[in-house]
């Protein structure tokens, strides 16, 4: 059993169900790697359970009644845990991915309480509904692991001391909370969609249930625009998913992708998927990259692509939701659309911002206009500074190609 793809693939679901149960973050938390601990003592011996998510879910349930009787506190909890021990053991539950898709919505509702802050929102969606490291979250905020450590512990105690329930919440209430399950939905799939460390470009158990999750939501708010744009946005860009990776492992870029391998059906779900959300008058941030991804998806050959539209899609983008990264995107667009010059002149402001001190894919944008322009020397230093950053390993291998091209 290769317990690091099972705690990458189960733990989000995993820890959503003992939250459920136990309605306490840092409880579930603790029982499950208990239960963790104790699965590497036994499984190598006796064998892998035939279902190792539930035999954790049972595992960790037990540890955490233990606890739980050891503090007095079982009788508060009994009913909630009684609840779950049948759901836990139902026949079904391996097959009824709906099942997982509600209670991890449910967390999601939970966290994205209007008590917390947003950033600390998303932050415990992403640590508790995914299972994502500090670290990851930290690089997706851009905030200092131990800055992002701190905000988990608070929210986690406001919810707590709060007294904050685990349920979805009544259908008058559901508006001061969409953005941030939106915000939290769209950041799960960026995650799988590019995973920040590790040595796979895509982790596609986040792309699905992103996906199945935004599915669920859009069934649960069927008038709101901007879930359908969501999840046109996420069903355009998973689309590419078997093109942008090697036989070999190796990635391959938009441009230079075999485009009979994108799953068309797929494209045109999310294409009407979109064009609904546009005609119903959604002009928000999820419609508006689900724009630029239709304008890519759609396009037959990359030679195709309409930049000034995908341009002028991120002047109305960096001009509604201001963001650093997104100025990335935006200089990259113009760069194809204009000019390499004038996309390199945008990146070069860009090198002033502190926030974007350790975001790779600006030096790595820097260097492929470069190479483009044919400044070898140049794009080979601003190469190295994107491989001091990469924390993928399959982008590490590209760019170290694109550095031995400057270099050889």
């Amino acid at each position: 059993m290769d317990f690091e793809k099972l705690h990458r693939e189960e733990s989000g679901r995993i820890l959503s169900t003992l939250i459920g149960m136990l309605g306490d973050f840092d409880l579930a938390e603790e029982a499950l790697q208990e239960a963790y601990a104790t699965a590497l003592q036994k499984w190598p011996t006796e064998g892998t359970p035939a279902n190792p998510r539930a035999w954790l879910i049972s595992t960790a349930r037990n540890k955490a009644i233990d606890q739980l009787r050891r503090g007095r506190r079982l009788d508060e909890k009994r009913d909630e845990i009684v609840h779950h021990i049948e759901v836990v053991h139902a026949p079904q539950w391996e097959t009824a991915e709906e099942m997982f898709a509600d209670d991890r919505l449910r967390l999601i509702f939970t966290c994205c309480h209007p008590a917390l802050a947003t950033d600390a929102q998303v932050a415990l969606t992403l640590r508790t509904v995914c299972g994502l490291t500090t670290e990851e979250i930290a690089k997706a905020f851009l905030l200092p692991v131990a800055t992002l450590a701190q905000r988990l512990v608070r929210a986690k105690r406001k919810i707590r001391d709060a007294g904050i329930p685990y349920r979805e919440p009544s259908p008058e209430d559901l508006p001061e909370r969409v953005d941030s399950v939106l915000l939290a939905i769209y950041l799960i799939f960026n995650e799988g969609y590019l995973a920040s460390g590790g040595d796979a470009l895509v982790r596609r158990e986040l792309c699905s249930e992103a996906i199945q999750l935004g599915r669920v939501l859009c069934e649960l708010l069927p008038r709101e625009r901007e879930a359908r744009s969501l999840l046109a946005l996420m069903l355009l860009h998973d689309s590419r998913r078997d093109a942008r990776v090697s036989s070999d492992g190796e990635l391959i870029l938009l441009e230079e992708q075999d485009r009979s391998l994108w799953h068309h059906k797929q494209i045109r779900e999310g294409s009407a998927l979109l064009e609904s959300a546009l005609h119903a008058g959604a002009n928000g941030f999820y419609s508006l990259q689900a724009s630029i991804a239709a304008l890519h998806a759609n396009a037959r050959t990359a030679n195709e692509t309409d930049w000034p539209q995908i341009a002028g899609l991120y002047d109305l983008l960096v001009s509604s939701h201001p963001s650093p990264v997104l100025e990335v995107n935006r200089a990259a667009a113009v760069a194809m659309a204009t000019s390499l010059t004038e996309g390199l002149a945008l990146l070069d402001v860009l090198e002033e911002n502190e926030e974007l001190a350790e975001f790779y894919l600006l030096p790595a944008a820097r260097a492929d206009l470069l190479r483009r322009l044919g400044r070898k020397d140049e794009a080979a230093a601003v190469y190295r500074r994107a491989l001091q950053l990469v924390t993928n390993d399959i982008e590490r291998r590209f760019l170290l190609r694109r550095y031995a091209e400057m270099t050889g």
